[in-house]
């Protein structure tokens, strides 16, 4: 049967061997699939997380933190494998019941916090140390507006664009025209604002760049889904002049590295417990006869 022959069931059931990449770990129900702890290093705050565009911002800003000085802002990374399933352990769906990263643990509180939706955590530690959300109007209201623009506009670039043109098991025309009809116009919202404002809240760097940044600029760059020449990413103009600024930054290249499993050994920090870490347990430093 093709696609333009599918008549919806009344009743959906499961295909748990539908295929697409991530078919594997995909499940239409909640709750861990095996009990497992997990690890706690000597910092107050435990990230659990992936290199994604997702994990990238918690990082960036952690990272940003201590380069401002917070002191309080060390912590310990530790590499959540979804491909591996590790989102399902027992440890992990304590701390963030959705089973998605990042997921944050700050252990400077009585008794723990738990954060989850990294737009949360971004929120949580820029209240928590005072820095990357302005105090007043309508400064504040700008940054914030904007992190939840990209809490709501990211999904159809990723699980939409993105699934339907890089990862699906069959290529349909009318998935990918719809998402990159609204990917483009996305990246067209973007481009007329920068075209005005320097940072997405104006003049000010803040948590709506960090949250924004992993994801439309990696598409900017041309490496997210490889689909930079697709949509023409480099007409963007404007979007291009920020993605670099924001790049440049050596707290971002830093927070790049944490917890990333792709690209080149010397920019993959599996895990991060101590600053030292960016010079000496890269993965070109601990593969056999580095």
């Amino acid at each position: 049967m093709s696609d333009s022959d599918y008549i919806p069931p009344k009743v959906w059931t499961w295909n748990k061997d539908a295929g697409g990449r991530f078919a594997n770990i995909n499940r239409p129900i909640a709750g861990p699939t095996q009990e497992k702890a997990l690890p706690v290093g000597k910092h107050p705050l435990q990230l659990y997380s992936l290199g994604t565009p997702n994990g990238v911002k918690v990082t960036v800003m952690l990272e940003e933190l201590l380069a401002l000085g917070y002191s309080g802002a060390e912590y310990d990374a530790w590499l959540i494998n979804i491909g591996q399933g590790d989102q399902f352990t027992s440890g992990f769906v304590d701390i963030n019941p959705n089973s998605k990263i990042p997921a944050l643990l700050d252990r400077s509180v009585d008794s723990g916090v738990r954060v989850f939706e990294s737009g949360a955590i971004l929120m949580y530690l820029a209240e928590k140390f005072g820095a990357f959300l302005p105090k007043s109007q309508p400064k504040r209201a700008e940054a914030l507006s904007w992190l939840f623009w990209q809490m709501g506009s990211a999904p159809f670039l990723g699980g939409g664009f993105g699934h339907f043109y890089a990862y699906a098991p069959v290529k349909i025309q009318y998935a990918i025209d719809r998402y990159a009809m609204e990917t483009k116009r996305q990246m067209d919202v973007l481009d007329r604002h920068l075209a005005i404002h320097e940072y997405m809240a104006g003049d000010e760097y803040t948590i709506a760049d960090m949250a924004i940044w992993p994801w439309y600029g990696a598409l900017a760059q041309g490496v997210l889904y490889e689909a930079g020449e697709f949509l023409e990413v480099d007409s963007y103009k404007n979007v291009q002049r920020w993605t670099t600024q924001i790049a440049d930054r050596p707290a971002v290249k830093r927070g790049r590295m944490v917890n990333r499993t792709f690209g080149k050994p010397e920019s993959q920090l599996l895990e991060r417990h101590d600053a030292s870490d960016f010079d000496t347990k890269t993965q070109d430093k601990l593969q056999p006869g580095s």
